[in-house]
């Protein structure tokens, strides 16, 4: 029987789903965060014979240079059209992996089932954590890595969210603010005894692509899903949509190192399964 909850929750994946839909993200990822994937690529040492699931893997970005590094891999995404792009790319670039749509809190594989489960900035984006991050663990086999990378609170998207919020619709019910699970306590809370041997590491990503704060704000207005949403949910306010723009000029005005480049922080988190 399909019940109130269920249907809210349909509801939301949709919601979702259209978000990350919206613009390009496959040009986020390549043109401004393209050395994240192969980051996380390297923290796990993904490789000849090993499988890969990469959940949330948007078009690729961790994906691709797994497989190109060797691995078997899975990629999936609750949004088909960015696997489209993604699989897209992997063709041009003459590399092998399967695409698969698949929601992040209830993966279609069975228990251990990969050598190694990875999410670059996307598994961190499925509304209910502890639901996505049990379901990470399920699907590694014992003594597999499990390999995430995700913006932390403190950093530059993160505050970017922060900034955003008051002009967003509210979250559903028991829907959970993705920055967190770039807060180590979080993670660890969310893994608990069931991932050992952690190493956690917060770092930068320098990013140089935007000459300016203008630059950066009409880029992320025209391809990055979260943004293009909340500008949507303000359109009829033009007062609301002026001071948005202007508290995300500031933002990036404040993370500016010189000639607009920004240091992005992102918690890198590996561990194993037990």
């Amino acid at each position: 029987m399909q019940t109130a909850e269920m249907t809210a929750d349909q509801a939301l994946k949709s919601k979702h789903r259209a978000m990350w839909a919206l613009g390009d993200y496959a040009a986020v990822a390549a043109e401004v965060i393209p050395s994240l994937g192969p980051a996380l690529v390297e923290a796990v040492g993904a490789g000849p014979g090993t499988r890969v699931l990469d959940v949330a893997a948007g078009s690729g970005n961790a994906a691709i240079p797994a497989a190109e590094a060797g691995a078997d891999v899975v990629a999936t995404d609750l949004c088909p059209e960015l696997l489209d792009v993604g699989a897209d790319l992997a063709r041009r670039r003459q590399v092998d992996l399967a695409w698969q749509v698949a929601d992040a809190e209830a993966l279609p594989f069975g228990d251990g089932a990969f050598d190694t489960v990875m999410s670059c900035v996307g598994v961190m984006f499925a509304p209910h954590h502890a639901v996505s991050a049990g379901e990470l663990v399920r699907v590694c086999r014992p003594g597999g890595t499990v390999g995430l990378v995700n913006w932390t609170p403190e950093g530059f998207i993160g505050q970017m969210f922060a900034t955003m919020k008051p002009y967003a619709p509210p979250p559903p019910p028991g829907a959970q603010p993705p920055p967190l699970w770039g807060s180590e306590a979080h993670v660890r809370g969310l893994f608990g005894d069931a991932v050992t041997e952690v190493v956690a590491q917060r770092r930068m990503l320098r990013v140089g692509v935007f000459a300016t704060a203008e630059a950066f704000l009409e880029f992320f207005k025209r391809t990055y899903g979260p943004t293009i949403a909340v500008y949507r949910a303000v359109a009829d306010r033009p007062d609301a949509v002026a001071a948005l723009d202007e508290a995300l000029l500031d933002l990036a005005r404040r993370h500016d190192l010189g000639g607009g480049a920004m240091d992005w922080e992102y918690l890198l988190y590996v561990g194993r399964t037990r």
